[in-house]
């Protein structure tokens, strides 16, 4: 699929972006792999793990989203683009939301603007969890980029397909609450913010993976939705520090109680198959997708929440994860593998 591609990743060097490029160095061979992002050392950092030239296809380019002149330059001649730039803490986007709104709904206009005018085949945009029935800031940015880029996606006589892929909270990436809670073991108390808490949980690869095969299937204007377990906050406290005592801080601004990734409203356009749901930004579009026979209307008044999921991780299951981020865990325990994208 990528094999002799120009494939451009923004964001590339965050948690997402890093193991995105070992995954496609490890299975493709991409004329050229381009890291765009906006921060000097962390593309210095990450060159001295996938240097240039060790991995002649690497390239890392400086810029931002917010400037459309500079996506102009090096869009040029890229076939693929993942979208994974964003601003994402919930507190600061309540606090700076100018900066938010530049950052993740005008960036997303720059890059649909600069990808259609540089003939780009394909562009995946990386959403959350949060974006769907938003009570955040954070959430209201990602679901104004959401519907960006599936509206791009229905444009009948355009050569770009614009979809988005939307999940859950990726466990052990940068600022999630697994290496919090281990620097919190230490003190011998684990903050819980409330007991009732559940939360989606996806892995790096399985992210990673989940967004090769959704550039693979995309027609264009969908939301790719991956089956996932959910997890109690509880639980994982337990798992991680089982001789530490919690404590209950209370629900911050703008977080909820449960995670939803489908909301009852957008079920109705969504078609469940084994692996994922996709949503549809219209009847039409859906039962053109039920055709193909291999999935499923959802129910009347379904929705698709952490806190009422078919699929929960145990403490043991938990405690097993966990100790997976610790040891790198291998790409191969993917929910989504190669076998899956060569089918």
């Amino acid at each position: 699929m990528l094999n002799g591609k120009i494939v451009l990743i923004t964001g590339g060097t965050g948690s997402f972006g890093k193991k995105f490029i070992q995954i496609v160095l490890a299975h493709f061979k991409p004329k050229r792999l381009i890291i765009f992002s906006r921060d000097e050392l962390k593309q210095f950092e990450m060159a001295q793990k996938f240097s240039p030239n060790k991995y002649p296809a690497v390239r890392y380019v400086l810029g931002d989203v917010r400037d459309k002149d500079r996506l102009m330059d090096v869009f040029k001649g890229v076939d693929y683009v993942v979208h994974a730039a964003a601003l994402k803490q919930v507190p600061a986007a309540e606090l700076n939301p100018e900066e938010y709104i530049k950052t993740n709904v005008l960036g997303a206009m720059n890059i649909i603007q600069a990808a259609q005018r540089c003939g780009v085949k394909g562009v995946v945009a990386l959403s959350t969890d949060k974006a769907c029935n938003p009570i955040n800031l954070y959430g209201a940015t990602k679901l104004c980029s959401d519907k960006l880029f599936t509206a791009a996606g229905l444009e009948l006589e355009a050569d770009t397909r614009f979809s988005v892929v939307r999940y859950g909270n990726v466990l052990g990436s940068r600022g999630s609450v697994v290496p919090f809670f281990k620097e919190r073991m230490r003190t011998g108390v684990l903050p819980i913010t409330d007991e009732r808490m559940t939360r989606f949980w996806i892995t790096l690869d399985q992210a990673v993976y989940f967004v090769l095969e959704s550039l693979k299937r995309m027609k264009g204007g969908e939301i790719f939705v991956p089956r996932i377990p959910s997890m109690k906050i509880l639980d994982l406290a337990k798992a991680i520090g089982p001789d530490c005592r919690q404590e209950v801080v209370g629900v911050r601004p703008g977080e909820k109680i449960h995670e939803t990734l489908i909301s009852e409203d957008e079920a109705r356009n969504a078609v469940r198959f084994k692996d994922c749901f996709v949503v549809q930004p219209n009847a039409e579009l859906r039962n053109v997708l039920l055709k193909s026979g291999k999935g499923h209307l959802c129910p009347e008044g379904f929705g698709y929440s952490s806190g009422d999921n078919e699929d929960w991780l145990s403490v043991t299951a938990l405690r097993k994860l966990v100790d997976q981020i610790a040891d790198d865990y291998a790409i191969e325990d993917s929910r989504w593998s190669m076998d899956d994208l060569s089918e």
